[in-house]
Formats: structure tokens, sequence, C-alpha cells
């Protein structure tokens, strides 16, 4: 077994060739059979180029690596969040292998039918790290105007996000960059290292061409399948004597957030990203 004992390891993946240009990673824990079946029948409906790559689960992490990031944050990280950041690691890590842009999703995402369009359009964009895809319901600081691509979309500089990490295109030097803060900020939550990292070329996708199945009800959008958070369903870790030190660490993240929505603030505006349901009722 595969055993998370150092920094940047590399878990295994199965490749399922379909069609399609830019390549997807599909990242799976083993046991979540019906996930892998519901995005197998979904990238094969939409003709995309996927690969599923294995997910860590708690029993790939060591107890000495755990402990060794379980404190990292701004709150103390469940083990099962701290695995499910190694899960996206190794994804960045197959995009540098890759050399080349990679859509890189969880297994719980929903496409929009707009997806392959939109990818074989960004593929050859350049001066670019990151594409988010997803919305979650909470407002984003994005620039006033953006670029118009296909599908009656647009693309703006995303300058500050919340959360969500279901479904991202990442370039190779958006990769180095996300693996470079991890040596000098330690872990985190996978979205939340993402949306921390401080020079970070990210832009984002409206309307949104994917959300988390969870996000279905919000959006009026029938969920093709039911699902439970693999991350929630373990107990967040107490450790109350450094409970000082992650609340200084949330004072000065909020304190970065603002200086940097400060600086924006004349060209950006704070508002709630647009989905069009009915693209993804297919």
């Amino acid at each position: 077994m595969k055993r998370y004992t150092g920094v940047f390891e590399i878990g295994t993946q199965e490749i399922k060739q379909v069609g399609g240009n830019m390549q997807i990673l599909i990242i799976n824990l083993p046991s979540a059979k019906a996930r892998l079946s519901f995005q197998q029948r979904q990238c094969q409906s939409l003709s995309l180029n996927y690969e599923i790559l294995k997910a860590v689960s708690i029993t790939d992490v060591s107890e000495k690596t755990y402990q060794a990031h379980a404190q990292d944050w701004q709150r103390p990280l469940r083990k099962s969040e701290v695995a499910c950041y190694f899960s996206h690691r190794d994804a960045w890590k197959k995009v540098i292998e890759y050399d080349k842009p990679i859509l890189i999703v969880e297994d719980d995402a929903l496409f929009s039918k707009n997806l392959p369009q939109l990818l074989s359009t960004l593929e050859n964009h350049s001066n670019i790290d990151f594409i988010n895809l997803e919305v979650r319901g909470r407002k984003k600081i994005i620039s006033n105007f953006g670029e118009s691509i296909n599908c009656n979309s647009n693309l703006f500089r995303l300058y500050q996000d919340r959360t969500g990490a279901a479904g991202y295109i990442l370039w190779p030097s958006g990769a180095y960059k996300l693996l470079n803060h991890e040596k000098n900020s330690g872990i985190a939550l996978a979205d939340a290292h993402i949306t921390s990292c401080p020079n970070l070329i990210a832009y984002q996708i409206e309307p949104a061409p994917l959300i988390q199945l969870d996000q279905c009800e919000h959006y009026n959008i029938i969920a093709p399948l039911e699902t439970e958070s693999h991350i929630s369903t373990h107990q967040k870790p107490v450790i109350p004597q450094k409970n000082l030190l992650f609340k200084v660490r949330r004072f000065f993240a909020q304190v970065k957030m603002g200086l940097r929505q400060a600086k924006v603030s004349y060209k950006s505006k704070k508002r709630y990203i647009t989905i069009n349901p009915k693209d993804f009722n297919i």
C-alpha cells in the first residue's frame, strides 16, 4: 500500500481514453464506486478525455505525516482533510509531469453540456495559472470586465475566492506555485491553499460550467446522484493548547484578504457568479 510519509509523493492512476482535447484528472477513492461510475458515464456522454487518479485515503497517510501537518492551517485539520489535500497535490504533480493545462475535478463534480467546447477554447490560453469552473453560492471578487469566449461565456480575472476545489484548470506554472506555497506555508484545506496562494494568476468562468452535486438543489438542478462528503464524516481534532496560534493565523489571513481586496477595489467587484441550470439537466 502506498504510504504518505514525506513530501511530494504520487499515487497510482488508471487511464481511460474517451476523446476530446484537454485531459481531465478525476480524483476518486476506490471505495466510491457509484461516484466513479457516474463520472465515467458523464465523460463518455460528453466525449471527454479523462484519467482516474486514485485519491489518497486516510489509511495512506501515516500518523507521523498527519501529526506533522495537522496544525499547519488556521484550525486543526482532520486526517481526511490532509488526505484530500494530498490527492490534489498528486494532481498538481501530474500537471507538471504532462507539461500542459489539465482540468482537475473531484468525483462529485457535475459538468455543463458546454464543458467540452469551453475546454477546447481554453487549452491554448497563455499567461494563466489557474481557472476556476465552479460556483458554490458565495460571492467572489472578480474583474469588472471579462474576456468573451464561446458558449456565451466570459473569462474574468479572479482576485479572491472563498471556497471550492471541485473543478479547476491548472497550468504547469500554477502547479509549481502551489507546490512552492506549501514549502513556505505548509498545507491547508485544498481550496484554502489555492485561494491563499499569493502569486497565482487566477480566472473564473461565467456562467459556471461545473458544480458539486451537493449544490444541485441550491441551483434548481436535478441531482443525478446522491452523495455524502468523505471529509465531514470524520471528527475534527481538538487541540486546545494551540487555540491562540490558530486565532492569530486566522487574524492575519483576514488582514491579507482585506489588503488584497483593497488593492484591486478600483478594477473589481464582489458578486455572485451566475449559472445556467438548463445547461446541466442533460
